[in-house]
């Protein structure tokens, strides 16, 4: 079987050291971001200070990562977050993962606090901390990487970095490696900045170790060629991952002028066709990866850069009332070089122009500004303020949340847990709304991205179907399914939109490791997974188990694909603690079901019943 190994550092002190995974512990996790959760639970607490010398950052990959198969070079970081202080997870693409399983490297955990800004290189099995002095406060994330790429003389170096919002530890900044792939969701990369921590480059030297290289060879080929063909990667590798928007906006899941209108002139233009037929100048791909969803465009100034994917689209474009593709382009850019996400910021920033519509923000306020939807010269000048932390930005740099409490309207931002929501309507599709309220890191449209099934994407073989999109309490078990079934593919940690047979994922396991399961056995494991968050989150904050939903996305709209529909959110709320073996009045896993889970050792710690 395969072999495990994680390394330790210590900014504080410099040191490092070199574990191995229990087989026993792999077997339970696998991977991901649940063996994330595992390893840094006995760290985990109410406490604990994010952006502490003490709080723990873990960069996790997946048993399949760097193996050139089917859309598996991804990595997941993991750690507490700043802006929502419950468990934060965040996965990108690219290839820093496979280098990290290149060095020898299956899980790095970065602890303590270095006295001046440094970066981690790990070059084969030498390790070091550089200086990264020239780097703060003057590098972007686009500049870092290359300057660190020349200084080691190490052009295939990948590298994992903050930029300026990382270094001013603005809650919601995120980790950028390759072609703008990042991990931006939760605010990680504050906790780099809170770390002195400006990157990390890694150059692997070694092959990564199958239990059956010639059987997983042929497998990986084989589901390849079919993922390839596969419909859904033949319309993203084309479109991107905007190639759903002119179906997301007909069924009333595109959100509009911060969730409070169902239409807008002009959605058309920011569709992922649009994108292909007048800026798209080439396309790129993570590691090993056949579908390539990644976009380069080239807009007039004739610089090729990084297109924006869905969710940038929506949040810098219809959220603002905007629908101009080279606008909302230039700010995703923005975004990625200042080291922002950039859902968390369009969010606060639509808050912003909400607030102003509904008069509890005057022009007065803030040096005679007005914020109108569809103000570019206004939404430029907010991001570059937030990045700087300046006049209105520097209220903006805590999250929708805390601008909303700010201006006296605490359930005016839509998020759940801290987290500010990304652009898929719950008004359009009633689960997404009950996985939003669920998800262990707050609002999240990957912790289950139920809006596939609700379109159409089933997965029979596991007993994933399909339910009407604005169904109740009858799809909940369905969408429990999923959930877990989402947590196997984050242990992998395989692409959300590989349409991988399940059957063929068991093999792709087994070859791999020599670990055999059932499919029973992954969605129990991936169930493992979920509840052990639950349980973290419990042990975090009271907020880490409010399910709840924003009151606005309780009112119907007026017009669109979601006109008239609310989702019976209540209802299927209860629905989903009974079917989660969870009790109803505080949202816990029962003392039975932890049992069932093999989490034994949490009873008494978390005094469940």
């Amino acid at each position: 079987m395969s072999e495990f190994h994680s390394l330790t550092i210590d900014l504080s002190t410099g040191s490092n050291s070199v574990g191995i995974i229990k087989n026993d512990v792999m077997q339970k996790y696998l991977g991901g971001s649940g063996l994330g959760a595992y390893l840094l639970y006995p760290e985990l607490s109410s406490d604990l200070d994010p952006l502490s010398p003490e709080a723990p950052l873990a960069f996790v990959t997946g048993p399949l990562t760097g193996t050139s198969g089917p859309a598996v070079a991804r990595s997941v970081i993991c750690g507490k977050s700043p802006l929502t202080e419950i468990w934060a997870e965040s996965n990108s693409g690219g290839f820093f993962g496979t280098e990290l399983r290149k060095a020898g490297v299956d899980v790095l955990i970065v602890r303590g606090r270095s006295a001046a800004p440094v970066y981690l290189s790990i070059q084969g099995s030498q390790v070091e901390l550089r200086s990264a002095a020239h780097l703060w406060g003057t590098a972007d994330t686009y500049q870092t990487q290359e300057t660190i790429k020349a200084e080691l003389d190490q052009p295939s170096t990948r590298v994992a970095c903050i930029g300026l919002a990382g270094e001013q530890q603005i809650p919601f900044a995120l980790i950028l490696c390759d072609h703008g792939r990042v991990a931006g969701r939760t605010g990680l990369g504050a906790v780099m900045g809170s770390k002195n921590l400006k990157a990390i480059a890694v150059r692997g030297r070694g092959a990564i170790h199958l239990d059956n290289p010639s059987e997983y060879a042929a497998i990986r080929t084989r589901v390849n060629g079919e993922l390839k063909d596969d419909l859904v990667s033949v319309s993203m590798r084309d479109f991107g991952t905007s190639s759903s928007s002119g179906l997301f906006d007909y069924f009333g899941l595109m959100p509009k002028k911060y969730f409070s209108s169902g239409s807008l002139d002009g959605t058309e233009n920011i569709s992922g066709s649009e994108i292909t037929e007048t800026i798209l100048s080439g396309i790129s791909a993570c590691h090993g990866c056949v579908i390539a969803c990644g976009r380069k465009v080239q807009l007039k100034d004739g610089i090729e850069r990084k297109g924006p994917e869905y969710e940038t689209t929506v949040g810098f474009g219809p959220n603002l009332g905007i629908t101009d593709l080279s606008f909302i382009t230039r700010m995703g850019e923005i975004c990625d070089r200042y080291g922002m996400d950039t859902i968390s910021l369009s969010n606060t920033i639509g808050l912003v122009f909400k607030l102003f519509e509904d008069g509890l923000i005057s022009s007065n306020d803030f040096g005679g500004d007005e914020f109108r939807w569809g103000d570019h010269a206004v939404v430029e000048k907010l991001v570059h303020q937030t990045a700087l932390r300046e006049g209105l930005g520097e209220i903006i740099a805590k999250g929708a949340r805390a601008l909303g409490e700010n201006f006296d309207s605490p359930n005016s931002a839509v998020e759940v847990k801290g987290l500010e929501a990304p652009y898929h309507e719950p008004r359009g599709a009633s689960g997404v709304g009950l996985v939003y309220a669920t998800s262990p890191r707050g609002a999240c449209h990957n912790q289950g991205p139920y809006y596939l099934v609700e379109l159409g994407q089933t997965i029979e073989a596991i007993g994933i179907n399909f339910f009407n999109r604005q169904a109740g309490a009858e799809k909940v078990k369905n969408i429990i399914r999923h959930q877990n079934w989402t947590s196997v593919i984050n242990a992998l940690v395989m692409c959300i939109f590989a349409n991988v047979p399940p059957s063929d994922t068991c093999k792709l396991i087994q070859f791999a490791t020599g670990y055999e399961y059932t499919l029973d056995d992954l969605l129990l494991l991936g169930e493992r997974s979920w509840n052990l968050k639950r349980m973290i989150n419990h042990r975090l904050s009271p907020a880490g188990i409010d399910d709840s939903l924003p009151e606005s996305l309780k009112v119907p709209l007026a017009e669109g694909g979601a006109a008239g529909y609310v989702p019976p959110f209540e209802e299927m709320l209860l629905a989903y603690y009974e079917d989660r073996g969870w009790d109803s009045d505080t949202g816990m896993p029962t003392k039975k079901k932890v049992r069932e889970l093999g989490l034994d050792s949490l009873y008494d710690e978390l005094s469940l019943q």
